[in-house]
């Protein structure tokens, strides 16, 4: 008998173990995808195949050939089955995929494979327990780690998957990113589906497989000739042709059909005559079954509960459990067991598992049972799969069929269910458990904290969710309790950030820090507002809210100390009342109150174009022994990424490149360990770009930029992170020489107005004024330099390297108004020099140099060089000193400034610079 779902005729295999009909061809392509996929060590390469096709069509039949053909070539072979009823259970696939060969490794192997992924891939492998909460995109790529690894142990390596169409939404997300990079690795991905997929996301995905598979085939029903082969060699060849042709048309030559048909003929002993033909259409429909009076008849009262209990439980049914289910004794369910073996119901799979002969007789038990019947079973189911052991992981998804109750044990499983959901990278499945939870309902003081729960769970994916779900918790009458209603307002504040809202997320917290009472909840809603009042781009406010915010960091300095002494006098302990100076110190340590005004503060001077000495001071007053304290770290949820972010680049514009690269390289570091692989880890590769480009090595700058830009893509357009990573990268190829590139990267993602409301980094209007003057468009690029540093004095804004307006609209009014352009030019020097920043101060006299004659051009790019050969900004310097040898003309230090600055900018990666260089040489400069 064929392997794979046993007696399902699946092509005409199954049926006294004969060939498969008419699917030689499919057979023959998965032989063909084998042998190139064992060819000589190095060269074999993987590929995607895939079968579809309706149910019953034989897709398992050849699915399982395909199975031993790679397992008879040397193949290490990994099988997963998806599950109707398991459809909701996150990384099940994944699990059955992976689980038995990672489980085998020795240590040595293991670590091999897991590298540094283990604490993220180990709970959706299901070997390790959950821990906290994974980012999604981190769990697939660390899958994608760890496959790529064991291929590379244990190749060729040969990933089949049956009833694709059944897949949990996880591990189907992971499969169509795998099952093309696959054909880079030595290993065959091969699939089967039907055209059944539950929802919008999931069919997207299939199509995406459909269109990138390498060989596909979609299977047919079999011809009239197929069709009588399989007749006779189950009743005889004496069958006579007019009833075959009548078999083939009852089952419209579907295998499976054709099978269970022809069982059910001899079982009743019909004579395949013409005479009987007329019968066996109704004897089909019997053979079909989905009535609870044709299992009734079949299998009486006692195998039927049986076979309901193995039903519920789906692809993994274990004996036991299944009798526990359906409350039989060891003995009762033995004989249920083979009741149902001998009626073609149950069989054993290819691991010796007991499973359904065919899906759709799996359909077809579980849909006799009534709606109270299979409620009352998944109940049961609930708590006997928690009972023995495997967690709420497995039992959430029992619990999400029961009927609600308002049964608060219900709840509190659920929310813990969902909490483990989170922790395995499966927020989509957390948030099921939390809607659960709400319909059962909650007692009504806890309706608040699901909701909250809820919210928080879409975080990192899905921001309107959150938003929609923290508004009703924050709404709800009965309420959160104080310390998690402020979180909650946070929460909310971050989301409308995030979703480029931040001015509502700044007016938010004000408006909830009003009403909260004075304590240390206040006090962390006023630092949020003053967080998020930070990023707007545009904020008429922006000179007064500078002097509340260093105000409030004086009075916040001025409070702690006193704090410090009141602890000193009287040694109150630290947990006394919260509204209690001692409290408050110690919400001022736990929270990083002070911390975070500090980085805000500095941020903010960093921004204003203060004195560098100044921002320097506040930044490392933020680092106590130097280093991040425990509220302020990378993966810390108190604050959220962006105050490590402003930090780093506040050092990084107060020319310590040494401190932000500390900081960003522990940055890129802890998310890859914690698996955070969307935003946040695009955030840090947006950072270290930036980094690079400061330090003049564009080329690792631009790599870092492009992994930036394609997590943005992953995420979606519009976001804060896809701003800063288009303009950071277009500025960095119109630095390599690569104008054209950075033009059309502009236009590709519409990078231009409107603007978003957060602050991009650099300043977009800046860099948008800059593209328009790259493509020859000067009044355009004048009309939005000026617009832009309007905007930016009015929010008292001055930092020329951040937002360099000045200089490059001098540059731009320059031929045709000479005066204004110099005043231009020499104001943004004037602010230059007032940051005390070498690379601002060098750039600022590059650009104003631009709009000078020759003898004073040299003389300011003389001291732009001075500058900014002490600055850590090398490709400015080489810019600097290219200048300046243009401009020294015959003059014999010419030809050495010119060849340092080739040289510079070849370390750099500036090719267009250098390619100006060489010209200037070869022109005879300075000779």
């Amino acid at each position: 008998m064929a392997e794979g779902k046993a007696g399902d005729g699946g092509a005409g295999a199954g049926w006294g173990g004969g060939p498969l009909h008419e699917r030689e061809a499919e057979i023959r392509s998965a032989a063909q995808a084998i042998e190139v996929l064992i060819a000589p060590p190095g060269a074999g390469l993987g590929e995607l195949l895939l079968y579809t096709g309706a149910a019953g069509l034989g897709k398992t039949a050849v699915l399982t050939e395909v199975r031993r053909a790679a397992t008879r070539a040397g193949c290490t072979v990994l099988f997963a089955r998806g599950g109707q009823r398991q459809c909701h259970e996150p990384f099940h696939v994944v699990r059955q995929l992976v689980r038995p060969v990672l489980s085998a490794l020795s240590d040595d192997e293991r670590a091999r494979v897991f590298g540094p992924w283990e604490d993220v891939v180990g709970p959706a492998a299901g070997l390790l327990p959950p821990g906290g909460q994974l980012d999604p995109q981190g769990v697939r790529d660390g899958l994608d780690f760890v496959l790529t690894r064991l291929v590379q142990l244990r190749s060729p390596v040969a990933v089949l998957v049956d009833d694709l169409h059944w897949a949990d939404p996880e591990s189907l997300g992971w499969l169509a990113g795998f099952a093309v990079r696959a054909r880079e690795l030595p290993a065959l991905v091969v699939l089967a589906c039907r055209d059944e997929f539950p929802d919008d996301d999931a069919l997207a995905l299939q199509r995406l497989l459909t269109d990138r598979a390498d060989r596909r085939h979609e299977l047919r029903p079999l011809q009239p000739a197929s069709i009588a082969h399989l007749v006779r060699a189950a009743l005889g060849t004496q069958a006579e042709d007019a009833f075959c042709r009548h078999v083939w048309a009852v089952t419209a030559g579907n295998p499976y059909e054709t099978a269970a048909l022809l069982h059910e003929v001899a079982d009743q002993r019909l004579d395949p005559v013409e005479e009987s033909t007329g019968l066996l259409r109704e004897i089909a429909a019997t053979a079909r079954g989905m009535t609870l009076r044709h299992w009734l008849d079949r299998l009486g009262p006692t195998a039927l509960r049986f076979a309901w209990a193995a039903s519920v439980l789906d692809t993994d049914i274990r004996p036991d459990l299944a009798a526990a289910i359906c409350a039989q004794g060891p003995e009762a369910a033995a004989q249920s067991v083979r009741e149902l073996r001998r009626h073609r119901v149950l069989t054993s799979g290819p691991a010796g598992r007991l499973e359904f002969v065919h899906p759709l007789v799996a359909t077809s038990v579980y849909q006799s049972m009534s709606p109270a019947t299979r409620t009352g079973m998944h109940g049961v189911a609930a708590v006997e799969v928690e009972n023995a052991g495997l967690g709420l992981l497995a039992a959430s998804r029992h619990l999400l069929e029961i009927l609600p109750e308002g049964d608060g044990g219900i709840v509190d499983k659920l929310r813990r269910a969902a909490r483990e959901h989170l922790a395995i990278g499966a927020p989509e499945a957390a948030q099921r458990c939390l809607r659960r939870a709400i319909s059962e309902p909650p007692a009504d003081e806890d309706r608040a904290s699901v909701l909250y729960e809820l919210g928080c769970s879409a975080l990192l994916t899905d921001p309107a969710t959150t938003v929609n779900q923290l508004r009703l918790a924050l709404a709800d009458p009965y309420g959160l309790d104080p310390g998690l209603r402020v979180d909650a307002v946070f929460r909310l504040a971050q989301a409308l950030a995030h979703s480029n809202r931040v001015g509502e997320a700044a007016a938010l917290c004000a408006e909830e820090a009003a009403r909260t009472p004075p304590g240390p909840g206040r006090l962390r809603l006023e630092v949020a507002h003053f967080m998020f009042g930070a990023f707007q781009s545009e904020d008429e406010d922006g000179p007064s809210r500078s002097r509340r915010l260093a105000e409030f960091h004086r009075m916040l300095g001025t409070v702690g100390l006193a704090f410090t002494d009141t602890d000193t006098d009287t040694g109150t302990d630290a947990d006394a009342d919260a509204d209690s100076p001692v409290s408050v110190q110690a919400v001022f340590e736990h929270d990083g109150l002070a911390h975070a005004v500090a980085v805000l503060r500095c941020w903010d001077l960093t921004l204003r174009g203060a004195d560098r000495a100044q921002v320097l001071a506040l930044a490392d007053s933020a680092l106590p022994q130097g280093r991040l304290p425990r509220s302020l770290g990378w993966t810390n949820t108190t604050w959220g990424f962006e105050l490590p972010g402003i930090l780093g680049l506040s050092y990084l514009y107060a020319d310590r490149v040494d401190r932000a690269e500390e900081l960003f390289t522990e940055a890129v570091r802890a998310y890859e360990v914690a698996g955070w692989s969307g935003g946040h880890l695009g955030f840090a590769y947006l950072l270290t770009g930036m980094l690079r480009f400061r330090c003049g090595a564009l080329a690792e700058a631009e790599a870092y930029l492009r992994r930036a830009l394609r997590i943005a893509g992953r995420i979606g357009p519009d976001t804060p992170l896809h701003w800063d990573a288009v303009g950071a990268l277009a500025e960095t190829l119109a630095a390599r020489g690569r104008v054209e590139e950075a033009l059309e990267l502009a236009r590709e993602h519409a990078f231009g107005p409107p603007y978003p409301t957060v602050m991009v980094l650099p300043d977009a209007p800046t860099l948008y004024g800059r593209l328009l003057l790259a493509r020859g468009d000067a009044p355009g690029a004048a009309e939005v330099l000026t617009a832009a540093g309007t905007a930016l004095d009015t929010r008292g804004w001055r930092n020329t390297v951040w937002a360099p307006w000045l200089g490059h609209l001098a540059r731009v009014v320059s031929p045709a108004q000479p005066e204004r352009a110099r005043a231009l030019a020499e104001e943004a020097v004037r602010r230059a020099r007032e940051s005390r920043t070498d690379s601002a101060v060098g750039s600022a006299l590059r650009l104003c140099a631009a709009v000078h004659d020759a003898p004073r051009a040299a003389e300011l790019l003389a001291e732009a060089v001075r500058y900014l050969e002490r600055s850590p900004a090398r490709y400015e310097h080489a810019m600097a000193l290219v200048d300046l040898g243009e401009a020294l003309g015959s003059d014999p230090a010419a030809r050495t400034t010119l060849t340092r600055g080739l040289e510079l900018a070849v370390h750099c990666g500036a090719d267009g610079l250098a390619a100006r260089a060489r010209s200037l040489l070869g022109a005879g400069t300075g000779g």
